[in-house]
C-alpha cells in the first residue's frame, strides 16, 4: 500500500520550501523517494520567480518541483485546472512508489489537490480579466464589493471590501449562476476528509519573527532585481491572472514598502486559513532550524504511515 502523502501549507516567508527539502532528505534517508508538487496559484507562472518565492534552480536540484514556472504569464489560471494536474501528479507519483509533498500557500489550491471540491467551472473567457482588471485599483474593488451587495448580499457579508480575492470570486461565481455563501465548496473546505491518506501540516512562526522575515525577503528580492523582473513582464505582456501577484502593481511602481505591507497582509490572511483546516497538525517554527521541523514531521508521518 502506498505511503501517505504529506502536505505543508503556511503563510509566505514561514520557510516551507527549506523545510520541505529537508522532509525529502530525510525520506531518501529511509529510502524512499519524494516528489514535490506546488500548490500555489502565483508559482505557477512562467517569468516571475523572484516576486512568487518560486523554488530556485538549487533547491529544484535538491528536491524535484512539479507546477511550478510552467504557465505562460499571458494566460489565465484556475483553481480548477489547477486541481486537475495536481491529482494527476499526486496519482503518478503514488502509483510509481514515490512520497509526494503537497507544498504551497493558496489555501484553496492546497484543500482542493488533497480533496474532491465541488468546483464550479472555470469562468468564460474574458470574464476573470475584466474582474481582475476593475480591481486592480482600490476604487475599482470597493465598486465590485459594493454591486456584490445589490447581486449577493449574504455573500457580501462574508468578505471585507479589500479581499480581491474573494470579491472577484463571487462575481465569477454570479456569473455562473451560483453563489459564494450558498457554494458548496465553502462548507467543504474545512472538512478532514482527503482523498488518499495525508498528512497534514501547517507551520506557524510568532508573529513579529514572521513580519520580519516577510519584510527581510522583500528587500533580498529587491536586491536580487524583483524591480526589474516585474518591469519585464510588464513590458512582454502579463495577463491580468499574473498580475495580480501580491506586490507586482507596488514594485512596478517602484514601492517596495507598499509592497512588503501587502506581503504581510497576506501572510496574516494564510495564518488564517491555514488554522481552518481539518486535520491540520500545526507546528511552530519560530527560532527553529528547517532540519529540526522537518525531523519533527518526519516523526509524525512515520506514525501514520504505521497505523
Amino acid at each position: 500500500m502506498p505511503h501517505p502523502l504529506l502536505a505543508i501549507f503556511g503563510p509566505t516567508a514561514v520557510g516551507k520550501t527549506a523545510v520541505a527539502i529537508e522532509v525529502a532528505a530525510r525520506l531518501r534517508g529511509l529510502g524512499h523517494d519524494p516528489i514535490a508538487i506546488g500548490v500555489d496559484a502565483l508559482q505557477v507562472y512562467d517569468g516571475i520567480p523572484l516576486l512568487t518565492a518560486q523554488p530556485t534552480a538549487e533547491e529544484q536540484a535538491q528536491l524535484e518541483h512539479r507546477l511550478v514556472g510552467f504557465v505562460p504569464l499571458e494566460s489565465p489560471w484556475s483553481v480548477a485546472q489547477h486541481t486537475e494536474l495536481a491529482h494527476r501528479e499526486i496519482d503518478e507519483a503514488r502509483d510509481a512508489g514515490r512520497v509526494p509533498i503537497v507544498v504551497g500557500g493558496t489555501g484553496l489550491y492546497l484543500r482542493s489537490a488533497l480533496t474532491e471540491l465541488s468546483l464550479a467551472p472555470p469562468p468564460s473567457e474574458g470574464v476573470r480579466e475584466t474582474l481582475l482588471e476593475r480591481a486592480s485599483t482600490p476604487e475599482g474593488l470597493a465598486a465590485l464589493h459594493e454591486e456584490l451587495y445589490a447581486l449577493d448580499p449574504v455573500s457580501a457579508e462574508l468578505m471585507t471590501p479589500t479581499d480581491r480575492t474573494r470579491v472577484v470570486r463571487a462575481h465569477e461565481l454570479i456569473a455562473d449562476g451560483r453563489s459564494f455563501a450558498s457554494s458548496s465548496t465553502k462548507g467543504e473546505l474545512w472538512a478532514e476528509e482527503t482523498r488518499v491518506p495525508t498528512v497534514l501540516i501547517g507551520l506557524t512562526m510568532e508573529r513579529s519573527a514572521l513580519r520580519k522575515r516577510a519584510g527581510d525577503r522583500m528587500w533580498s528580492m529587491v536586491k536580487d532585481g524583483v524591480e526589474d523582473e516585474v518591469t519585464r513582464a510588464w513590458e512582454r505582456g502579463i495577463g491580468t491572472t499574473a498580475a495580480a501577484a501580491v506586490g507586482f502593481e507596488e514594485l512596478l511602481r517602484g514601492d517596495a514598502e507598499r509592497a512588503t505591507t501587502k506581503t504581510r497582509q497576506l501572510a496574516k490572511r494564510q495564518e488564517t486559513w491555514m488554522r481552518r483546516l481539518g486535520g491540520v497538525r500545526i507546528i511552530d517554527v519560530t527560532q527553529r532550524e528547517p532540519g529540526a521541523v522537518a525531523d519533527e514531521i518526519i516523526e509524525r508521518w512515520t506514525a501514520a504511515a504505521a497505523a
